[in-house]
Protein backbone atom coordinates (compact mmCIF):
# COMPACT_ATOMS: atom_id res chain seq x y z
CA UNK A 1 0.00 0.00 0.00
CA UNK A 2 1.49 3.35 -1.03
CA UNK A 3 0.56 6.36 1.03
CA UNK A 4 0.76 10.09 0.49
CA UNK A 5 4.33 10.14 1.84
CA UNK A 6 5.53 6.85 0.37
CA UNK A 7 5.35 3.20 1.37
CA UNK A 8 3.44 2.63 4.58
CA UNK A 9 5.56 0.84 7.16
CA UNK A 10 3.97 -0.94 10.11
CA UNK A 11 6.49 -0.53 12.90
CA UNK A 12 6.18 -2.48 16.14
CA UNK A 13 5.46 0.66 18.18
CA UNK A 14 4.63 3.99 16.58
CA UNK A 15 5.33 7.00 18.80
CA UNK A 16 3.90 10.49 18.46
CA UNK A 17 5.45 13.03 20.86
CA UNK A 18 3.59 16.04 22.23
CA UNK A 19 6.01 18.81 23.19
CA UNK A 20 4.59 20.87 26.07
CA UNK A 21 7.71 21.53 28.11
CA UNK A 22 7.51 19.86 31.50
CA UNK A 23 4.07 18.48 30.55
CA UNK A 24 5.35 16.69 27.44
CA UNK A 25 4.35 13.09 26.82
CA UNK A 26 4.14 10.41 24.16
CA UNK A 27 1.32 8.69 22.36
CA UNK A 28 2.27 5.03 21.96
CA UNK A 29 0.50 3.10 19.18
CA UNK A 30 0.77 -0.65 18.56
CA UNK A 31 -1.23 -3.86 18.58
CA UNK A 32 -0.90 -5.73 21.88
CA UNK A 33 0.75 -2.85 23.73
CA UNK A 34 -1.72 -3.26 26.58
CA UNK A 35 0.20 -6.38 27.64
CA UNK A 36 3.54 -4.60 28.01
CA UNK A 37 4.38 -3.87 31.67
CA UNK A 38 7.12 -1.46 30.62
CA UNK A 39 4.56 0.89 29.12
CA UNK A 40 3.02 1.39 32.56
CA UNK A 41 5.38 0.68 35.44
CA UNK A 42 7.98 3.31 34.61
CA UNK A 43 5.24 5.96 34.77
CA UNK A 44 3.44 4.87 37.92
CA UNK A 45 5.44 6.23 40.84
CA UNK A 46 3.21 5.19 43.73
CA UNK A 47 1.80 1.85 44.85
CA UNK A 48 -1.84 2.75 44.23
CA UNK A 49 -3.60 2.56 40.87
CA UNK A 50 -7.22 3.41 40.14
CA UNK A 51 -8.63 1.97 36.92
CA UNK A 52 -11.79 3.71 35.75
CA UNK A 53 -13.66 1.82 33.03
CA UNK A 54 -17.20 0.93 32.00
CA UNK A 55 -19.32 -2.20 31.97
CA UNK A 56 -18.69 -2.81 28.26
CA UNK A 57 -14.89 -2.52 28.31
CA UNK A 58 -14.39 -4.18 31.72
CA UNK A 59 -15.01 -7.81 30.62
CA UNK A 60 -12.86 -7.31 27.54
CA UNK A 61 -9.68 -5.68 28.83
CA UNK A 62 -9.63 -5.14 32.60
CA UNK A 63 -7.92 -8.42 33.48
CA UNK A 64 -5.40 -7.91 30.69
CA UNK A 65 -4.53 -4.52 32.17
CA UNK A 66 -4.26 -5.96 35.68
CA UNK A 67 -1.63 -8.40 34.43
CA UNK A 68 0.47 -5.45 33.25
CA UNK A 69 0.49 -3.92 36.76
CA UNK A 70 2.33 -6.46 38.97
CA UNK A 71 3.06 -5.29 42.49
CA UNK A 72 0.53 -2.46 42.37
CA UNK A 73 -2.53 -2.10 44.57
CA UNK A 74 -5.25 -1.84 41.92
CA UNK A 75 -8.67 -0.38 42.69
CA UNK A 76 -11.36 -0.49 40.01
CA UNK A 77 -14.42 1.65 39.39
CA UNK A 78 -16.83 0.37 36.74
CA UNK A 79 -19.28 2.91 35.36
CA UNK A 80 -22.29 2.43 33.09
CA UNK A 81 -21.57 2.95 29.40
CA UNK A 82 -22.89 6.06 27.71
CA UNK A 83 -22.49 9.81 27.22
CA UNK A 84 -25.46 10.40 29.55
CA UNK A 85 -23.24 9.31 32.48
CA UNK A 86 -20.53 11.91 31.83
CA UNK A 87 -21.84 14.19 34.57
CA UNK A 88 -20.84 15.90 37.79
CA UNK A 89 -23.01 13.39 39.62
CA UNK A 90 -20.97 10.47 38.26
CA UNK A 91 -17.73 12.29 39.03
CA UNK A 92 -18.97 12.82 42.57
CA UNK A 93 -19.62 9.10 42.96
CA UNK A 94 -16.06 8.41 41.81
CA UNK A 95 -14.67 10.89 44.35
CA UNK A 96 -16.74 9.21 47.08
CA UNK A 97 -15.17 5.84 46.28
CA UNK A 98 -11.65 7.29 46.06
CA UNK A 99 -12.01 8.86 49.50
CA UNK A 100 -13.54 5.71 50.97
CA UNK A 101 -10.51 3.52 50.08
CA UNK A 102 -8.72 5.97 50.72
CA UNK A 103 -6.45 6.78 47.77
CA UNK A 104 -3.49 9.08 48.42
CA UNK A 105 -1.79 11.77 46.35
CA UNK A 106 0.53 9.23 44.74
CA UNK A 107 -2.33 7.33 43.10
CA UNK A 108 -2.27 7.08 39.30
CA UNK A 109 -5.63 7.07 37.51
CA UNK A 110 -5.86 4.83 34.43
CA UNK A 111 -8.66 5.64 32.01
CA UNK A 112 -9.58 2.39 30.26
CA UNK A 113 -12.27 3.04 27.68
CA UNK A 114 -13.53 5.50 25.10
CA UNK A 115 -13.98 9.24 25.13
CA UNK A 116 -16.49 9.39 27.98
CA UNK A 117 -14.23 7.41 30.30
CA UNK A 118 -11.17 9.39 29.25
CA UNK A 119 -12.83 12.79 29.71
CA UNK A 120 -14.35 11.92 33.07
CA UNK A 121 -11.23 10.16 34.41
CA UNK A 122 -9.02 13.07 33.42
CA UNK A 123 -11.38 15.49 35.13
CA UNK A 124 -11.33 13.36 38.29
CA UNK A 125 -7.52 13.15 38.18
CA UNK A 126 -7.24 16.92 37.73
CA UNK A 127 -9.45 17.59 40.75
CA UNK A 128 -8.57 14.85 43.26
CA UNK A 129 -6.25 16.36 45.87
CA UNK A 130 -5.62 19.14 43.33
CA UNK A 131 -4.17 16.82 40.75
CA UNK A 132 -2.84 13.26 40.51
CA UNK A 133 -1.20 11.43 37.64
CA UNK A 134 -3.25 9.71 34.98
CA UNK A 135 -2.71 7.63 31.88
CA UNK A 136 -5.08 7.43 28.93
CA UNK A 137 -5.75 3.93 27.55
CA UNK A 138 -8.23 4.64 24.74
CA UNK A 139 -10.12 1.61 23.41
CA UNK A 140 -12.20 3.21 20.64
CA UNK A 141 -11.08 4.79 17.39
CA UNK A 142 -12.56 8.14 18.36
CA UNK A 143 -10.64 8.25 21.63
CA UNK A 144 -7.40 7.01 20.03
CA UNK A 145 -7.37 9.72 17.37
CA UNK A 146 -8.89 12.60 19.31
CA UNK A 147 -10.27 12.73 22.84
CA UNK A 148 -7.32 11.06 24.62
CA UNK A 149 -4.87 13.56 23.10
CA UNK A 150 -4.37 17.14 24.19
CA UNK A 151 -5.47 17.28 27.82
CA UNK A 152 -9.11 18.33 27.51
CA UNK A 153 -11.06 16.77 30.37
CA UNK A 154 -14.55 17.40 31.65
CA UNK A 155 -18.18 16.49 32.09
CA UNK A 156 -21.44 17.59 30.52
CA UNK A 157 -24.15 19.82 31.92
CA UNK A 158 -27.78 19.16 31.08
CA UNK A 159 -27.92 22.37 29.05
CA UNK A 160 -24.60 22.06 27.20
CA UNK A 161 -21.79 19.61 26.48
CA UNK A 162 -18.34 19.80 28.11
CA UNK A 163 -19.08 23.02 29.99
CA UNK A 164 -17.36 21.85 33.20
CA UNK A 165 -13.76 20.68 33.00
CA UNK A 166 -10.05 21.39 33.02
CA UNK A 167 -7.01 21.29 30.77
CA UNK A 168 -4.95 18.48 32.32
CA UNK A 169 -2.35 16.50 30.40
CA UNK A 170 -1.87 12.74 30.87
CA UNK A 171 1.45 11.10 31.64
CA UNK A 172 1.11 9.21 28.36
CA UNK A 173 -1.41 7.76 25.94
CA UNK A 174 -1.32 4.02 25.21
CA UNK A 175 -3.35 3.12 22.11
CA UNK A 176 -3.65 -0.62 21.54
CA UNK A 177 -4.85 -1.28 17.99
CA UNK A 178 -6.09 -4.71 19.07
CA UNK A 179 -8.94 -3.11 21.01
CA UNK A 180 -10.47 -1.86 17.76
CA UNK A 181 -11.30 -5.44 16.79
CA UNK A 182 -14.13 -5.53 19.33
CA UNK A 183 -15.71 -2.24 18.22
CA UNK A 184 -19.14 -2.36 16.65
CA UNK A 185 -19.13 -0.93 13.10
CA UNK A 186 -21.19 2.07 14.20
CA UNK A 187 -18.64 2.95 16.89
CA UNK A 188 -15.79 2.61 14.42
CA UNK A 189 -17.55 4.95 11.99
CA UNK A 190 -18.10 7.39 14.83
CA UNK A 191 -14.34 7.62 15.25
CA UNK A 192 -13.86 8.16 11.54
CA UNK A 193 -15.58 11.55 11.81
CA UNK A 194 -12.59 12.86 13.76
CA UNK A 195 -10.15 11.28 11.29
CA UNK A 196 -11.81 13.01 8.33
CA UNK A 197 -11.77 16.25 10.33
CA UNK A 198 -7.97 16.37 10.37
CA UNK A 199 -7.82 16.22 6.59
CA UNK A 200 -10.35 19.01 6.32
CA UNK A 201 -8.82 21.48 8.73
CA UNK A 202 -5.17 21.54 7.65
CA UNK A 203 -3.99 18.41 5.84
CA UNK A 204 -5.38 18.12 2.30
CA UNK A 205 -2.87 15.36 1.50
CA UNK A 206 -4.34 13.26 4.28
CA UNK A 207 -7.85 13.90 2.95
CA UNK A 208 -6.76 12.68 -0.49
CA UNK A 209 -5.12 9.62 1.10
CA UNK A 210 -8.39 8.83 2.88
CA UNK A 211 -10.32 9.13 -0.38
CA UNK A 212 -7.95 6.59 -1.92
CA UNK A 213 -7.70 4.13 0.96
CA UNK A 214 -11.02 4.45 2.80
CA UNK A 215 -11.97 0.87 1.87
CA UNK A 216 -8.78 -0.47 3.49
CA UNK A 217 -9.45 1.59 6.60
CA UNK A 218 -13.05 0.40 6.90
CA UNK A 219 -12.05 -3.26 6.68
CA UNK A 220 -9.53 -2.63 9.50
CA UNK A 221 -6.34 -3.19 7.52
CA UNK A 222 -3.77 -2.87 10.30
CA UNK A 223 -1.25 -0.84 8.29
CA UNK A 224 -4.00 1.58 7.29
CA UNK A 225 -5.23 1.82 10.89
CA UNK A 226 -1.73 2.61 12.14
CA UNK A 227 -1.45 5.36 9.55
CA UNK A 228 -4.76 7.07 10.31
CA UNK A 229 -4.10 7.04 14.05
CA UNK A 230 -0.52 8.25 13.67
CA UNK A 231 -1.45 10.99 11.23
CA UNK A 232 -4.47 12.12 13.23
CA UNK A 233 -2.50 12.29 16.47
CA UNK A 234 0.34 14.17 14.78
CA UNK A 235 -2.07 16.73 13.33
CA UNK A 236 -3.68 17.27 16.70
CA UNK A 237 -0.31 17.40 18.48
CA UNK A 238 0.87 20.23 16.24
CA UNK A 239 -2.11 22.38 17.16
CA UNK A 240 -1.97 21.51 20.87
CA UNK A 241 1.73 22.39 20.99
CA UNK A 242 0.96 25.82 19.54
CA UNK A 243 -2.14 26.50 21.62
CA UNK A 244 -2.60 24.22 24.62
CA UNK A 245 -5.57 26.06 26.12
CA UNK A 246 -7.46 26.81 22.90
CA UNK A 247 -7.05 30.56 22.72
CA UNK A 248 -6.17 30.46 19.01
CA UNK A 249 -5.45 27.84 16.35
CA UNK A 250 -6.48 24.86 18.48
CA UNK A 251 -10.06 25.99 17.97
CA UNK A 252 -9.81 24.60 14.42
CA UNK A 253 -10.20 21.15 15.97
CA UNK A 254 -13.82 22.10 16.65
CA UNK A 255 -14.80 21.78 12.98
CA UNK A 256 -18.30 20.30 13.02
CA UNK A 257 -18.44 20.28 16.81
CA UNK A 258 -20.61 23.34 17.43
CA UNK A 259 -23.30 21.85 15.21
CA UNK A 260 -22.60 18.36 16.55
CA UNK A 261 -22.72 19.33 20.21
CA UNK A 262 -26.05 21.04 19.58
CA UNK A 263 -27.40 17.81 18.07
CA UNK A 264 -26.20 15.83 21.09
CA UNK A 265 -27.67 18.34 23.54
CA UNK A 266 -31.15 18.58 22.03
CA UNK A 267 -31.38 14.79 21.66
CA UNK A 268 -30.22 14.40 25.28
CA UNK A 269 -27.10 12.37 24.43
CA UNK A 270 -29.26 9.46 23.35
CA UNK A 271 -29.74 8.39 19.71
CA UNK A 272 -26.66 10.10 18.23
CA UNK A 273 -23.10 8.97 18.93
CA UNK A 274 -20.63 11.82 19.29
CA UNK A 275 -18.88 11.06 16.02
CA UNK A 276 -22.16 10.74 14.14
CA UNK A 277 -23.20 14.20 15.34
CA UNK A 278 -19.78 15.64 14.47
CA UNK A 279 -19.86 13.98 11.04
CA UNK A 280 -23.18 15.63 10.20
CA UNK A 281 -21.88 18.81 11.82
CA UNK A 282 -18.92 18.84 9.43
CA UNK A 283 -21.29 18.55 6.50
CA UNK A 284 -23.31 21.44 7.91
CA UNK A 285 -20.14 23.54 8.25
CA UNK A 286 -19.15 22.63 4.69
CA UNK A 287 -22.60 23.49 3.34
CA UNK A 288 -22.58 26.82 5.17
CA UNK A 289 -19.15 27.49 3.70
CA UNK A 290 -20.62 26.94 0.22
CA UNK A 291 -23.42 29.39 1.03
CA UNK A 292 -20.80 31.89 2.14
CA UNK A 293 -19.10 31.54 -1.25
CA UNK A 294 -15.93 30.12 0.29
CA UNK A 295 -16.11 26.43 -0.65
CA UNK A 296 -16.68 24.92 -4.09
CA UNK A 297 -19.74 22.77 -4.66
CA UNK A 298 -17.42 20.06 -5.99
CA UNK A 299 -15.45 20.07 -2.72
CA UNK A 300 -18.66 19.77 -0.72
CA UNK A 301 -19.59 16.71 -2.77
CA UNK A 302 -16.15 15.18 -2.11
CA UNK A 303 -16.59 15.76 1.63
CA UNK A 304 -20.09 14.26 1.62
CA UNK A 305 -18.89 11.22 -0.34
CA UNK A 306 -16.05 10.51 2.10
CA UNK A 307 -18.28 10.99 5.15
CA UNK A 308 -20.78 8.55 3.63
CA UNK A 309 -18.08 5.97 2.84
CA UNK A 310 -16.98 6.24 6.46
CA UNK A 311 -20.45 5.00 7.45
CA UNK A 312 -21.70 8.29 8.90
CA UNK A 313 -25.13 9.96 8.49
CA UNK A 314 -25.38 12.48 5.66
CA UNK A 315 -29.12 13.11 5.35
CA UNK A 316 -31.41 15.63 7.08
CA UNK A 317 -32.86 14.36 10.36
CA UNK A 318 -36.23 14.51 12.07
CA UNK A 319 -34.54 14.17 15.48
CA UNK A 320 -34.25 17.93 15.92
CA UNK A 321 -35.67 21.21 14.64
CA UNK A 322 -33.71 24.21 13.33
CA UNK A 323 -34.75 26.47 16.20
CA UNK A 324 -33.70 23.85 18.76
CA UNK A 325 -30.23 23.63 17.28
CA UNK A 326 -29.88 27.40 17.13
CA UNK A 327 -30.83 27.74 20.80
CA UNK A 328 -28.38 25.02 21.82
CA UNK A 329 -25.60 26.63 19.78
CA UNK A 330 -26.13 29.86 21.69
CA UNK A 331 -25.25 28.00 24.91
CA UNK A 332 -22.10 26.42 23.48
CA UNK A 333 -18.82 27.07 25.30
CA UNK A 334 -17.42 28.56 22.07
CA UNK A 335 -19.78 31.55 22.31
CA UNK A 336 -17.81 34.76 22.85
CA UNK A 337 -19.42 38.16 23.47
CA UNK A 338 -22.77 36.74 22.46
CA UNK A 339 -21.55 35.48 19.07
CA UNK A 340 -21.26 31.80 18.14
CA UNK A 341 -17.80 31.00 16.78
CA UNK A 342 -17.92 28.56 13.90
CA UNK A 343 -15.16 26.69 12.13
CA UNK A 344 -15.79 26.99 8.40
CA UNK A 345 -13.88 25.99 5.27
CA UNK A 346 -12.24 28.00 2.53
CA UNK A 347 -11.22 24.76 0.86
CA UNK A 348 -10.32 21.18 1.75
CA UNK A 349 -7.45 21.50 4.22
CA UNK A 350 -8.10 25.19 4.81
CA UNK A 351 -10.29 25.88 7.86
CA UNK A 352 -10.76 29.14 9.69
CA UNK A 353 -12.29 30.35 12.95
CA UNK A 354 -15.16 32.61 11.99
CA UNK A 355 -17.38 35.03 13.88
CA UNK A 356 -18.23 37.25 10.93
CA UNK A 357 -20.57 35.15 8.85
CA UNK A 358 -23.93 35.72 7.24
CA UNK A 359 -26.63 34.73 9.78
CA UNK A 360 -28.90 33.90 6.84
CA UNK A 361 -26.39 31.26 5.71
CA UNK A 362 -26.48 29.72 9.17
CA UNK A 363 -30.28 29.69 9.25
CA UNK A 364 -30.50 28.14 5.77
CA UNK A 365 -28.00 25.45 6.78
CA UNK A 366 -29.99 24.54 9.89
CA UNK A 367 -33.19 24.39 7.86
CA UNK A 368 -31.61 22.11 5.25
CA UNK A 369 -30.30 19.58 7.77
CA UNK A 370 -33.07 19.64 10.38
CA UNK A 371 -36.55 18.60 9.35
CA UNK A 372 -39.03 20.52 11.49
Amino acid sequence: MVGYSGQLVNQEVTTVPIDLGNRSYEIRIAPGILDDQREFLDWITGDQVLVITNDVVQPLYLEQLRQALPGKHVEVIILPDGEQYKTLETAGEVFDKMLAVPLDRQVTVLALGGGVIGDLSGFVAACYQRGVGFIQIPTTLLSQVDSSVGGKTGVNHSSAKNMIGAFYQPLRVIADLSTLRTLEPRQFSSGMAEVVKYGLINDPGFFEWLEQYIDSVMRHDQVALTEIIRRSCRNKARLVEQDERESGVRALLNLGHTFGHAIETVTEYGPWLHGEAVGLGMLMAARMSVLQGWLKDSDFLRIRALVEKAGLPINPSRDFRPEELREAMNRDKKVLAGKVRLILLQGIGNALVCRDYDPKALLQTLEEFAIG
